[in-house]
């Protein structure tokens, strides 16, 4: 079996180093979306570096080659083909603001490996600190069809219960033709979301956009539109990857508040509103 469970959660966890500053924030901002229309001061917090202020979901890039997906697939018990890896879902524990200049040392490990039948789930978390203490910890969990099926734990299904009633409000924003070549600049160079033969052999018919890409559109629609602009407020994030996005389609954002929290679904537009991101929550202060 391609992954050994034992091995892989027995293993070191791995320590690096990561530095980013204003640059590297701007780029991951506009790798989002950020900026449109130019001249708006609240997009302007986004990509003006005299004004900057960090959106949470920057910590899935913060360092370019911090550790994540594709990292998570080199580690000890681990060895699978990249065209049958899926990003599954996402989580973030902010422990404080990001600051807009960095460096901290990033530790990550395999958390947990569920068994899916079809599939092996592997988390992948990674904890992170500067010389003042925790910043941030990121779950990165990663689906590898064909995989499953050895009798191990199924693990939890991390499924939510709708939310009640209609949306206290709905949002739609523009995918760029050009946004995942955009976004790839921040670190993830999985060749998925730009090689259409690549795109071929992992069973689709044209590139697909960064799931960490709707991940971070999805965050700045929440905290533009509910927690007025304020990315302090952030506390939590997460989410689970329900389908693709293509570029040049159009993502519909509905959010509904809660106590502490705002749940969100994420459909696209074009496909009669397919789910994107679903089981997603914000907990803010």
């Amino acid at each position: 079996m391609p992954i050994d469970a034992a091995k892989a959660l027995a293993a070191e966890p791995r320590s690096g180093e990561i530095v980013w500053e204003p640059r590297d924030v701007l780029l991951y901002h506009l790798g989002i979306g950020a900026g449109v229309p130019a001249t708006d001061p609240d997009e302007l917090r986004y990509v003006l570096e005299s004004r900057l202020h960090v959106l949470p979901s920057f910590a899935t890039v913060a360092g370019a080659g911090s550790p994540g997906v594709i990292s998570g697939l080199s580690m000890p018990g681990v060895d699978v083909d990249l065209a049958r890896v899926l990003h599954g879902g996402q989580s973030l524990r902010l422990h404080r603001p990001i600051p807009v200049r960095g460096a901290a040392t990033a530790t990550s490990r395999i958390a947990a490996v569920h068994d899916k039948g079809k599939a092996a789930v592997l988390v992948m978390r990674t904890d992170v600190a500067d010389d003042d203490g925790p910043l941030w910890t990121n779950d990165a969990q990663i689906f590898v069809r064909g995989e499953g099926g050895w009798g191990g734990e199924r693990g939890p299904s991390g499924r939510l219960d709708a939310p009640e009633g209609e949306p206290e409000r709905v949002v739609e924003r523009a995918v760029r033709e050009d946004q995942a070549l955009l976004y790839r600049l921040s670190g993830d160079f999985n060749p998925l979301h730009a090689d259409p033969e690549f795109a071929k052999l992992a069973g689709f018919d044209r590139p697909i956009l960064h799931g960490l890409c709707t991940y971070g559109i999805t965050l700045k629609a929440v905290v533009d539109t509910l927690l007025d602009g304020d990315v302090a407020r952030v506390r939590s994030y997460a989410t689970r990857f329900a389908g693709v996005v293509h570029p040049g389609e159009t993502l519909r954002i509905r959010m509904w508040r809660q106590d502490g929290a705002v749940r969100v679904a994420v459909g696209a537009v074009e496909r009669g509103d397919a789910p994107v991101l679903a089981d997603t929550i914000v907990e803010h202060s």
